[in-house]
């Protein structure tokens, strides 16, 4: 497991658009994942053992945030075929398992992660209502193997973008194991 770390926010730059599948076929594009409160993309899987640590508390914040109109994807970019516990197949029970209401795609081609130039799972991009990027930092303040009380700082400057357009200047990185590439 190699572990890394994102980095800072590059404000303003432009969402890059994408188009991706659920594990059923169902296909989303960004332009209509975009809430008016902004768009959350979460770059997650299945089997690394931060998201795993954190995919209740990932989970109850991004559920939270698409209540509140921002819009939200999570994307699964790894190598399934050298990590098969991040298969489409399983991308559905790891879903249903910890409650998420939105849409867990997979980037196949892993296109969409070298556009966003995502490095870690998991890997945060909050974008304001207009698509420029205004959060790329980490989840909350426990450490992995926390569970409360928490600051949770990705819900809370989602919100702040969502009612401002721009979010907190001061992000710590998220960190979690690296993309698994092809």
């Amino acid at each position: 497991m190699a572990l890394a770390d994102t980095p800072v926010c590059d404000f303003g730059w432009p969402a890059p658009r994408f188009s991706l599948s659920d594990p059923s076929g169902t296909l989303y594009d960004s332009r209509d994942l975009i809430g008016p409160g902004g768009l959350l993309v979460a770059f997650i899987c299945n089997h690394c053992p931060y998201v795993i640590r954190i995919a209740d508390r990932l989970a109850s914040d991004l559920n939270a945030l698409k209540a509140q109109g921002v819009g939200v994807a999570a994307i699964m970019s790894n190598d399934y075929a050298t990590y098969p516990a991040d298969a489409p197949d399983k991308m559905t029970a790891f879903a249903e398992t910890h409650g998420f209401e939105f849409p867990y795609l997979v980037d196949t081609d892993q296109s969409v992660a070298r556009a966003f130039g995502a490095v870690c799972t998991p890997d945060f991009f909050g974008f304001n209502a207009s698509g420029a990027l205004q959060y790329r930092g980490r989840l909350d303040d426990c450490d992995h193997r926390a569970t409360a009380p928490r600051r949770a700082e990705l819900r809370d400057a989602m919100l702040q973008i969502a009612k401002t357009g721009t979010g907190p200047r001061d992000q710590i990185a998220s960190m979690g194991c690296s993309l698994k590439w092809r």
